[in-house]
């Protein structure tokens, strides 16, 4: 099976060709954010001002994780608070979310309701520091390393875990 490159942003007809179980890569802008920012991020997004901060989410991918002088991987902070904000940010146009885990089954009809999907990770950090070719802090810098980070990256691995209402768990 071929791995699938992605580049953003991601398109419509991106995430309509892609299947629970396709590996893909992804290139381009994403967005790092976890549960002591995307809140924050989901004000911006109900306020109107991610303009301000120079953040366009349509066709984005946002990892839920921190960035770290230790590197960069999955997370594994409150599912809770991370899952409450995947429907403003789907809605928003995230069409990628990178993580691990299973996600509810409320959380799959959200994503399917705003043809997003999820996309699983190995807990791989030194590959995807490698992978990592810029990083700067998007927005509430003041988090430190659990800031709103916006990287450039260069073939982020992952596997498709929810998709069209379907799902790997």
């Amino acid at each position: 099976m071929a791995v699938i490159q992605l580049t953003t942003p991601i398109s419509e007809e991106d995430i309509n060709q892609l299947q629970v179980g396709d590996t893909i890569e992804i290139s381009g802008i994403i967005y790092v954010g976890r549960d002591a920012v995307l809140p924050q991020i989901v004000e911006l997004i109900k306020e109107d001002r991610l303009v301000e901060h120079n953040i366009d989410l349509k066709g984005g991918v946002i990892f839920h994780s921190a960035v770290s002088i230790a590197g960069l991987g999955p997370t594994s902070s409150n599912k809770l608070e991370i899952e409450g904000t995947m429907p403003e940010l789907s809605e928003a146009g995230i069409k990628v979310h990178l993580g691990k885990g299973a996600l509810s089954s409320q959380t799959v009809e959200v994503l399917k309701k705003h043809n997003s999907i999820f996309v699983v990770t190995p807990p791989i950090s030194a590959y995807l520091t490698k992978k990592t070719i810029k990083r700067e802090v998007a927005a509430f810098e003041n988090e430190g390393m659990e800031a709103f980070w916006r990287l450039e990256v260069d073939r982020y691995p992952g596997v498709v875990a929810i998709a069209h209402g379907k799902t790997i768990f």
